[in-house]
């Protein structure tokens, strides 16, 4: 990881997360290290998410359906590079329609096998810095993640300040986050000055059957000044408050959001010769 505050900004660390399963009889939960924990449910006890555009007691202020032709310039950032991203990463993310675009009402990400600048594989990452950012609301996708070996897809939000302050100092927010050998599990996080990389402050939400690649979900936040919670099709999986993190509660500032696929990674590892590419995510709707 380079030492730049912009490239701070720009890079995350991960480890992997050791599981010792506790089960209850239809909700299970999972210590992690450090006392943290994952929910286990079944697809039927996830709850069917609220349709509308907007939720009772909130108030949209941005959103995108993706139901032009194109992706919208003043929505969205193309990022392009393919340093690793201090992750060891092994995609080049592209400008490139071939990568991402916008299709039948969706927003497809696509992770392909093929050479493109010394690299393997090609992706997109999409950020809303330098055009919208928030502090405090409710921030979800509906979306539906690729499956496959090394395949990393992510819905997450770094703060307007990393570039002044630096990554972990600035905080970041993974909404949700997937790695290719656990089809059946997501993972909501968070990273701060103190804990960060493979010591982030982390949920899991386990599915007891299926897979999350199977159909569309809503990941989402709620992020108030003193506690964050996150969701999946309206089930709350964990809370994190000041009390609960063993460094500063960083999220009192604008964050913008990130949408990617990578393929690989110290965290996933590499695409095998079980991976098939290409292989997309399709996000239908974001909205805050």
């Amino acid at each position: 990881m380079s030492g730049s505050p912009a490239a701070f900004c720009e890079a995350r660390s991960r480890g992997n997360r050791g599981l010792v399963m506790v089960l209850t009889p239809r909700v299970r939960f999972a210590s992690l290290s450090g006392g943290q924990l994952a929910l286990l449910v079944s697809m039927s006890s996830l709850f069917v998410s609220t349709p509308e555009s907007s939720r009772p007691g909130w108030r949209l202020v941005w959103h995108d359906e993706f139901d032009g032709t194109t992706l919208d310039a003043r929505r969205w950032v193309r990022q392009v590079g393919g340093d690793g991203w201090g992750n060891g990463e092994l995609e080049f993310y592209t400008d490139r329609t071939e990568n991402a675009r916008i299709e039948d009402g969706n927003l497809i990400i696509e992770a392909r096998r093929e050479k493109f600048s010394n690299r393997e594989y090609t992706s997109a990452r999409l950020k809303t810095q330098g055009l919208s950012a928030w502090r405090y609301g409710r921030i979800e996708a509906r979306l539906q993640i690729p499956r496959g070996q090394g395949l990393w897809p992510a819905f997450w939000m770094l703060a307007e300040t990393c570039e002044n302050v630096g990554w972990p100092a600035c905080g970041e927010i993974d909404i949700m986050e997937n790695i290719g050998r656990e089809p059946r599990r997501v993972h909501g996080t968070v990273h701060g000055p103190g804990y960060s990389g493979a010591q982030g402050v982390t949920s899991t939400l386990e599915l007891r059957m299926g897979a999350f690649a199977d159909s569309f979900h809503v990941y989402g936040i709620e992020w108030e000044a003193d506690a964050i919670r996150w969701y999946v099709d309206d089930t709350v999986y964990k809370t994190v408050t000041p009390p609960d993190l063993p460094g500063r509660w960083v999220y009192d500032h604008p964050f913008f959001i990130i949408l990617n696929v990578a393929v690989g990674g110290y965290w996933p590892g590499g695409p095998d010769s079980t991976t098939v590419f290409p292989q997309a995510m399709r996000v239908d709707y974001v909205r805050v």
